[in-house]
């Protein structure tokens, strides 16, 4: 991918689902940064740690599932669920959405939202007229975090990745 950015062929570089542990091994070899790393951020898997590693390398955060994949079998429903959420929308009269891609947003990542209602879709879009306060981020802070795509049909005793824990560098 080096080579393409140096011929012109690519503008820049991103990784997917790289933990603290992988962009600290990519980064020893890379004369090119990535410009972005896409990983699974919402308010019920938080990444603070990554978010940090992530700044202070200069590196972008996409998240995808920031509402968290609500529906999918993979997905999860504890951040369209979340009772913490769903006090702060009444209070602010925001919806569950909005207020979860606020926090992504206040977090420093850009979110991905998939929707093909166009309401939605302009509700996912009235997210940059106001913030979070101090208190209400704290509350976020509590709710109980659990990756949902873990990506467990990769994990195989035969393998590259015997476990889940090796898979995510204990980043789980």
């Amino acid at each position: 991918m080096e080579e393409c950015c140096r011929l012109g062929l690519a503008k820049s570089i991103g990784v997917s689902n790289y933990s603290c542990a992988k962009l600290s091994t990519l980064l020893q070899n890379a004369t090119i940064l990535p410009a972005v790393n896409r990983v699974e951020l919402n308010v019920a898997w938080q990444q603070q740690k990554l978010i940090e590693f992530c700044k202070d390398k200069g590196i972008h955060v996409c998240a995808f599932s920031p509402l968290g994949a609500y529906g999918f079998h993979w997905g999860t429903n504890a951040v369209m669920d979340s009772p913490i959420l769903k006090d702060i929308a009444t209070a602010k009269d925001k919806t569950v959405a909005q207020v979860a891609l606020r926090w992504v947003r206040e977090q420093g990542a850009f979110p991905i939202v998939r929707s093909l209602n166009k309401e939605r879709m302009r509700q996912n879009l009235q997210i940059f007229d106001w913030e979070l306060t101090d208190e209400e981020v704290r509350r976020i802070r509590q709710i109980p975090q659990q990756r949902a795509c873990t990506w467990k049909e990769v994990v195989s005793p035969d393998g590259q990745y015997k476990s889940l824990e090796e898979l995510w560098d204990g980043e789980i």
